[in-house]
């Protein structure tokens, strides 16, 4: 392997790409090279230009753009890292920030080796991700429809008193409501079309997210094996698949617990150790599925029907894990809450323990390549 001659950094917007170059060796200046519009083609030859392709290494930070650049410059020959914006180290007292700043301090980092890169998942991984985000959207338009929906009758003192709400008999209850203006009256028509629609369009999101999961040849064996975990249906399954892909890229169960940000935070000083909650790094999407799931394992270890459907194809392997999971979760769970441990505090200590059980599946089953 050739040695690095120049690390660039590039700081990349919708429409300009702002570069800069570090020689490689310690001490020397970085080097501004200016703005160059957005045009994936002409930043590649842009890059190309400053020597051969196996002495160049680039970097970016990860963002709206994507990894199309980052592909690029693979297929160039250029190494490229997406780097973490979170980890990217930053100095204190340092009060100015423009384009052409952050893109000589990606690249001075570049050359210390301080960035934290991403790991940009292959096609199939990237199609399904976005998939598994729609319906994410379409689940929060959902919610935020139903909160219009519910405090446009608090106002008016229609209080629904049933158990379970957006039940049949719950939306039954809302059509029923009869108000003596019809310009109300019609805004409670619109609230419930909004709110059916929505209702419909993620009942079709949900499909499809399931579609795509099986068709990726890629996704597909790992998708089936995390279903054998209680409380992991499909979207829990395929969320893991399309946001964390390569799961044997972490090297222990603790560092994927701390990527997904489930962790205790920590500020520790001389003899005194102070913990608080979690640390909230990391993947959102990935660690609010977990906490939902973890809820399931209040109940008592079980071989139920949905469970043994969705394990029928497992290998044994991955079934023992599950099992095992069942039964310490379980056991944590209540002996957590019998020393009067909060149930929500319990349950993100359960999360956080499934993702250890989610770890030691992945090291089984093949991963979506990275």
């Amino acid at each position: 392997m050739k040695r690095i001659a120049q690390f660039v950094g590039l700081d990349v917007h919708k429409d300009t790409v702002c570069m800069a170059v570090a020689p490689g060796g310690p001490g020397l200046l970085v080097h501004e090279l200016g703005v160059v519009p957005h045009d994936v083609p002409k930043v590649v030859q842009r890059i190309l230009q400053l020597g051969p392709p196996e002495c160049l290494q680039v970097a970016y930070e990860a963002g709206p753009t994507g990894y199309g650049l980052c592909r690029a410059l693979e297929a160039a020959g250029v190494r490229c890292i997406v780097a973490a914006p979170s980890k990217t180290p930053v100095r204190s007292g340092d009060r100015i920030k423009t384009d052409r700043r952050d893109a000589a301090k990606l690249a001075r980092f570049l050359r210390s080796g301080e960035l934290v890169a991403v790991a940009p998942p292959d096609r199939e991984t990237e199609a399904l991700r976005d998939v598994v985000r729609a319906r994410e959207d379409v689940v929060f338009a959902q919610r935020r429809a139903r909160q219009q929906l519910s405090a446009f009758l608090l106002r008016h003192d229609r209080k629904w008193t049933g158990k379970t709400s957006w039940t049949e008999a719950h939306l039954a209850w809302i059509r029923s409501q009869l108000f003596e203006s019809e310009a109300q009256a019609q805004v409670l028509e619109d609230y419930v079309a909004e709110v059916r629609r929505l209702t419909a369009r993620l009942a079709e999101a949900t499909e499809r997210v399931e579609h795509f999961a099986e068709a990726f040849e890629a996704c597909k064996p790992l998708y089936r094996a995390l279903q054998t975990l209680r409380g992991v249906g499909p979207i829990v399954a395929a969320t893991v698949v399309a946001e964390v892909g390569d799961l044997r890229r972490f090297p222990s169960a603790s560092k994927f617990m701390s990527y997904l940000g489930l962790v205790p935070s920590e500020r520790s000083s001389g003899p005194r150790t102070s913990r608080g909650s979690i640390t909230k790094a990391g993947n959102p999407h990935v660690r609010w599925k977990l906490i939902e799931s973890a809820w399931s394992y209040r109940h008592r270890p079980a071989h139920t029907l949905a469970l043994e459907r969705r394990s029928k194809d497992a290998p044994q392997e991955v079934r023992d894990i599950a099992w095992k999971a069942q039964k310490r979760l379980h056991k944590r769970y209540w002996a957590m809450t019998g020393r009067g441990k909060r149930a929500q505090t319990v349950v993100v200590a359960m999360a956080r323990e499934l993702a250890g059980f989610v770890w030691a599946i992945g090291q089984v089953v093949p991963s979506p390549a990275r």
